[in-house]
């Protein structure tokens, strides 16, 4: 079957993650997706262990489904083949510095509208391409730090944490790919192509939440919570006789549930955890109530029981355990 964007042709100039994991989804939507890489090709082809065949792990992961061709854009030859693949392409996908494709002879509002006037073109940036921080280039791992997203990941005593997958660049990729997708939208309406730009600072802005919206309206800086949740409780991982399970707790009524299952059914009558705000405010009876209660209980035997009445809960498995609700994880 023909994927959604079947007929659709993308050029994709990007490297590392952000980029090539939108022009990813593209491709497994159904476009094709011809990814030019410089002659030494992308650097996270030598980004592993582990490899297959002298291929990381981490490159492949982010570029299925395209076609790859290397290409000197360094050399007047090499543009001039970039020019033949616009030719009948829809979409461009870069994250050079900004004005690089300008110094190449290849600048949207220079030559790429007026030639090309159907193409959108989507350039991933780390800070802009203006302001006190525009033209910088950007990584992962700083943005958490700069936009505050370490501050409020990891376990309050160990400081700032970055997260362990790179959410900035993932995320960054998803805004650009949705971006992609309202733009090509709207070609449909005005026959025109656009440019756009996505920087990984202003997405991971955007990402930010709830903390960004619960501090701007109570005015305190939001914290590490561990593995809780700031605004909800519980919400958080325990203990068990034999592992680790996670509530997610979202309303009243999935808490009462939680209690009848637990065989607690005075607790959600106590004042103390009668609805969320209280639960919120007596967060560390909360948890002390629920831990001694399921330290008690075999993960795998409540799992599939709570999932049944209709709580949210997991067990705490790794990547490559299987999930299967009621047995033993056999990695």
């Amino acid at each position: 079957m023909a994927g959604s964007l079947d007929g659709i042709k993308v050029v994709d100039l990007s490297r590392v993650l952000g980029g090539p994991y939108c022009t990813q989804m593209l491709a497994d939507h159904g476009a094709e997706v011809i990814k030019v890489e410089p002659p030494l090709g992308d650097e996270t082809r030598s980004w592993g262990p582990p490899f297959n065949d002298e291929l990381s792990a981490y490159f492949s992961g982010a570029n299925r489904n395209k076609r790859s061709i290397a290409i000197d854009l360094q050399q007047p030859e090499g543009r001039d083949l970039i020019l033949r693949f616009l030719q009948d392409a829809d979409v461009l996908v870069h994250n050079f510095k900004s004005g690089t494709l300008e110094k190449w002879g290849l600048g949207y509002d220079d030559v790429l509208r007026a030639r090309f006037p159907r193409l959108v073109l989507c350039h991933v940036t780390g800070f802009g391409s203006d302001g006190p921080l525009g033209g910088f280039p950007g990584y992962d791992a700083v943005v958490q730090a700069m936009t505050g997203l370490m501050s409020i990941n990891g376990n309050p005593s160990e400081g700032p944490t970055r997260m362990g997958t790179p959410i900035v660049d993932i995320g960054t990729g998803l805004i650009a790919c949705n971006a992609i997708l309202a733009a090509l939208l709207e070609r449909g309406r005005s026959g025109l192509g656009q440019a756009i730009e996505v920087p990984l600072y202003d997405c991971a802005i955007s990402m930010m939440h709830p903390q960004a919206a619960n501090s701007l309206m109570s005015g305190q800086i939001p914290m590490a919570t561990g593995n809780g949740h700031p605004n909800i409780v519980p919400y958080d991982m325990f203990e068990t006789s034999n592992g680790k399970l996670y509530l997610a707790i979202g309303n009243n009524g999935q808490f009462a549930k939680l209690c009848d299952v637990l065989g607690l059914p005075e607790v959600p009558c106590d004042p103390r955890f009668a609805d969320n705000a209280a639960r919120l405010a007596h967060r560390s009876e909360m948890t002390e109530v629920l831990s001694e209660c399921l330290v008690q209980h075999d993960a795998f035997k409540l799992e599939p029981v709570l999932l049944k009445a209709g709580i949210p809960a997991g067990v705490v498995r790794n990547v490559n355990d299987e999930v299967v609700p009621g047995n033993r994880t056999v990695s």
